[in-house]
């Protein structure tokens, strides 16, 4: 598929991703006995995949942040298994990225309150690099400047006025 973390998949191999993890997590409800509609979508060099059902009660469980964080490392782990390569595929699970995006947005408006206070920097909490790419955004998006500071799993995002 893909030979490094660095090269950018084709549309062909970021589909051929979604199939892949929409059959791991189809099964996956299976087994739990729920029902979910898989939706699989391809952009920004990522395959999505989201899990929407018409009773939101279904997936609550689910859609806790961790338990999705989780099945997402799960599920690329059985699509990098078939395909060979490293997947960053995304997986949404009852609108939780969604959530999470409005809840960094929230996080990021504290921080620059707290900067237009007089602070030189704010720091977030450690998030993964789909979620500091998220905070690096939203942060651009209201003139300020943002890095990532920290390795492994205590890399967070630090916000500056520009």
């Amino acid at each position: 598929m893909v030979s490094s973390a660095t090269d950018s998949p084709t549309l062909d191999q970021l589909e051929q991703e979604g199939d892949i993890a929409a059959d791991y997590i189809e099964e996956f409800l299976d087994i739990c006995d729920l029902d979910g509609d898989i939706d699989i979508d391809a952009r920004n060099g990522r395959a999505y995949l989201s899990v929407n059902a018409v009773d939101a009660a279904n997936l609550r469980l689910l859609s806790k942040p961790d338990t999705v964080n989780a099945l997402q490392e799960l599920t690329r782990l059985a699509v990098q298994n078939k395909t060979g390569g490293f997947s960053r595929l995304i997986l949404d699970i009852g609108g939780s990225r969604d959530a999470r995006q409005a809840e960094l947005a929230s996080l990021v408006n504290r921080a620059v309150e707290r900067i237009e206070a007089g602070a030189t920097e704010a720091s977030l909490p450690a998030m993964s690099s789909y979620e500091r790419k998220l905070v690096h955004d939203l942060v651009s998006g209201r003139g300020f400047v943002s890095e990532s500071r920290g390795e492994g799993r205590d890399r967070h995002t630090v916000i500056t006025a520009s």
